[in-house]
């Protein structure tokens, strides 16, 4: 599919598979177990998509809500069990995301042994970029992720530091869920997550490709 149709995916309504843990380093920050075995993954439902332009919304029963800055996979053709070898193939593109998470809910569920969900897909839980091109990214694993809250760094990541790679990824995804083009992948969040209050600005790029803005609201 053309890269000029893929730049509207994020309202196409299309799904949002998220890949907790796959940096070592933030799962470490948050104490938790660094996945090993398999990826961990959650979803998020299309009305979290959030284009540059609107506020990021504090959910009203959230007392701590955080960034977390990842590189997103825009697949270009869907496909089942699509093997390893050939899964870039399928990938029209990217965009840098942000997977905005209730901490405080998030940490509940937890010790509830709860899903994830009202910690992570509330509505406008995932603002993205502007798509970018695959031609524009020769090697995805090789990019500079970078967040700032009010002008000071808070996260800068090297997506070399995976644990689980885009192909490893694609293929484990797609065995479970059947991927669709126009579906985004998040691939996972560096250390430096920390809470966000109203009226933060967040600024967020990846390299020199596309950089993003957004502002924290209350409902």
């Amino acid at each position: 599919m053309a890269s000029t149709n893929l730049s509207r995916f994020s309202e196409w309504g299309r799904k949002i598979i998220c890949v907790g843990r796959n940096y070592a380093d933030h799962a470490r920050e948050l104490q938790n177990p660094v996945p090993v075995a398999e990826p961990l993954l959650f979803l998020k439902p299309p009305s979290a998509y959030l284009r540059q332009g609107s506020p990021i919304r504090l959910p009203y029963y959230c007392r701590s809500l955080h960034h977390e800055v990842e590189l997103g996979v825009v697949m270009g053709r869907g496909g089942s069990a699509i093997p390893q070898a050939g899964a870039m193939g399928y990938v029209g593109g990217y965009a840098l995301c942000l997977d905005m998470t209730a901490r405080d809910v998030q940490q509940r569920c937890k010790e509830k042994g709860h899903p994830w969900t009202l910690a992570k897909a509330f509505d406008c839980s995932c603002p993205v970029s502007e798509f970018i091109p695959k031609d524009r990214i020769p090697d995805p694993h090789r990019l500079t992720i970078w967040l700032k809250v009010n002008d000071q760094m808070k996260q800068e990541g090297h997506t070399s530091q995976m644990i689980f790679p885009i192909p490893y990824l694609i293929n484990y995804i797609s065995e479970i869920i059947r991927l669709e083009a126009g579906d985004l992948i998040l691939t996972g969040t560096p250390a430096g997550v920390s809470a966000v209050q109203e009226h933060d600005e967040l600024q967020a790029g990846i390299d020199d490709l596309v950089t993003m803005e957004f502002k924290v609201e209350r409902h």
